[in-house]
């Protein structure tokens, strides 16, 4: 565990000294808007079985706050084995060019450890902990540009501190206006 939580602050150090280069207060101004979302959610992630993959869709509305320092995205979708609800509140820290999300499923009521990171090229990347069954895990999230109107976001737990990443969320979201 003392391993997994060494090579973690390695990585965060590494993105603290990327986004310490630039100011990234500006890097969600993309996403303002309302978005047609399409997820797939993996049934049971870590668990050794064989992949099932669910899918759900609903819309994503991104509300800018305090000059874009901060967001806060309202996801609703739903599918043949439900609905998920959800905020995210998303957190520019200046002193270090980073930002944090922070995730709560209306389900439980329940933040999620914040996860960490920055954007490079268009591309985000954030690293966080989070518990999985009672186990600690890694999570991964990454933000990929498909077009202007189009992006991607894909999420990874780790259960062997980082060393294999199974992908567990992809959603698409379609700029709607």
């Amino acid at each position: 565990m003392f391993k997994q939580l060494c090579i973690l602050a390695a990585c965060c150090l590494a993105l603290q000294a990327l986004g310490a280069e630039r100011d990234g207060s500006r890097d969600f101004d993309f996403e303002a808007g309302i978005w047609n979302t399409h997820l797939k959610r993996l049934r049971e992630p870590l668990s050794g079985k064989p992949p099932v993959w669910v899918e759900y869709k609903g819309t994503s509305v991104v509300h800018m706050m305090l000059a874009g320092r901060a967001n806060l995205i309202e996801l609703a979708v739903s599918g043949p084995v439900g609905r998920i609800e959800g905020v995210s509140l998303r957190l520019y820290q200046p002193q270090t060019g980073q930002w944090t999300l922070n995730f709560a499923n209306i389900a439980d009521g329940q933040l999620t450890t914040p996860m960490t990171g920055v954007f490079r090229d268009g591309f985000g990347e954030f690293f966080g902990q989070d518990t999985l069954r009672g186990r600690v895990i890694w999570v991964r999230f990454l933000i990929l540009p498909v077009t202007s109107d189009t992006y991607r976001f894909e999420q990874y737990f780790s259960a062997d501190g980082g060393k294999n990443w199974e992908l567990n969320w992809l959603a698409t979201d379609t700029r709607v206006r």
